[in-house]
């Protein structure tokens, strides 16, 4: 292996130098409780407070309207649970979502099914897009929340939040939105986008594993899951991760300074990874939306060729990266993103998500394509169906002209 290239960012990123220098601090000289009365202990909370205010100002929100957590994982739980736990005793058990969120909003969701409360999936179109529309349908009045991510974690489609947003608002439905993927890399602006709630991640943005936020919007009510001494607004009780805490915020200052630039570079970096590989790979797809995506995320399909096939012989190049959401890798089953879109088994293991970070080249695009280039080669030659796959796949575009 001559050289290592990391395209998994929407898996994880690196902790950034600066976030790490300042995180340090916190876990040497500067350790002290954030709830203790001392000169220690106000260091810690004025450390918290700094970096509440960074994050509001990441997605335009109040100070106070932040809640630290664990992570998005834990965002999402707290979001839906302790909204539709709140609003119960009102008649209101009825959650509406889409078939491509994150198995943390997912799961949660099939949890309370089992509880007694009512759940709506809607459908996507081919790009992985909600229609608006179709939430407004889906509202009744026993409706507690409307839940659906920004940008999906896997193909990188984003979601038309605002408007689904307004609907919500007309309504008077509580709206969250899983924001983990976007914040840092798109607009983020909860009052621009018309959301109660909304879960962020501090790894996908340069910072530490293990802590996140959920913003709270004022006035709206949540059942916490943790109970203990009223930590966070009383939301999610427990001492503060100070270090990891301090963390987040210098990432959401360095996001929100960076972001347009980063935007627009590996933007332009996607584009390229995106014409090299669908012009110089036969039977190659691009999954999702082909402009309304994140712009560090390509998620392809190769035709006749198994993704964890991929994945293993691109690692071997020196080339990091995923098959979709590193929540669920290891599992063997398709991805109910891609099948949502409408692809078939087959085709939904064959697919590869690259997605790009601050840290990646141009010559690093061009080193995947050539390696990505031999890989699919080699796994076709390898397959007694190829040959007959490639012929049905043409003769099926010239029977649909």
């Amino acid at each position: 292996m001559n050289r290592r290239i990391y395209m998994d960012s929407s898996a994880t990123t690196p902790v950034d130098p600066e976030v790490n220098r300042v995180m340090t601090q916190y876990f040497a000289e500067k350790f002290g409780n954030a709830s203790s009365l001392h000169s220690y202990g106000r260091e810690a909370f004025e450390a918290v407070q700094e970096s509440r205010r960074s994050v509001a100002n990441l997605i335009g929100a109040n100070v106070e309207e932040i809640t630290f957590t664990s992570g998005g994982t834990e965002s999402d739980n707290l979001a839906i649970v302790g909204t539709v736990r709140k609003l119960q005793r009102k008649g209101k058990d009825h959650i509406i979502t889409s078939s491509i969120e994150h198995p943390a909003v997912l799961e949660t969701c099939r949890s309370l099914e089992e509880e007694g409360y009512k759940v709506t999936y809607l459908p996507v179109d081919k790009y992985g897009v909600l229609n608006p529309e179709d939430v407004r349908s889906a509202i009744s009045e026993s409706t507690a929340l409307i839940t659906v991510m920004h940008a999906n974690n896997e193909i990188g489609s984003i979601e038309p939040i605002k408007e689904i947003g307004e609907i919500a608002k007309g309504k008077g439905v509580i709206f969250h939105t899983d924001a983990v993927q976007s914040v840092g890399k798109i607009p983020t602006d909860v009052n621009e986008m018309n959301v109660d709630l909304l879960s962020i991640s501090a790894h996908k943005i340069y910072g530490p594993k293990g802590v996140g936020a959920l913003y709270v919007r004022k006035g709206v009510a949540l059942q916490p899951l943790i109970h203990g001494g009223g930590h966070e607004h009383g939301f999610r009780s427990g001492t503060e991760n100070v270090a990891g805490i301090v963390g987040l915020g210098v990432a959401s200052d360095l996001a929100r300074a960076r972001r347009e630039e980063d935007a627009r570079r590996l933007g332009a970096l996607r584009d390229k990874l995106v014409e090299l590989v669908i012009r110089e790979i036969e039977e190659s797809y691009l999954n999702g939306h082909p402009t309304k995506r994140l712009p560090n995320n390509a998620n392809f399909r190769f035709t006749g060729v198994e993704g964890e096939s991929l994945i293993l012989d691109l690692d071997e190049k020196g080339i990091a990266a995923s098959t979709g959401s590193a929540c669920s890798s290891k599992k063997l089953e398709p991805s109910h993103v891609l099948m949502a879109i409408g692809l078939n088994e087959v085709e939904a293991h064959g697919s590869l998500r690259l997605s790009l970070g601050r840290d990646n080249t141009e010559d690093d695009v061009d080193y995947v394509v050539e390696s990505l280039k031999a890989v699919v080669q080699k796994l076709r030659a390898m397959s007694p169906l190829w040959g007959k796959t490639i012929e049905l796949e043409r003769w099926r575009k010239q029977l649909h002209g």
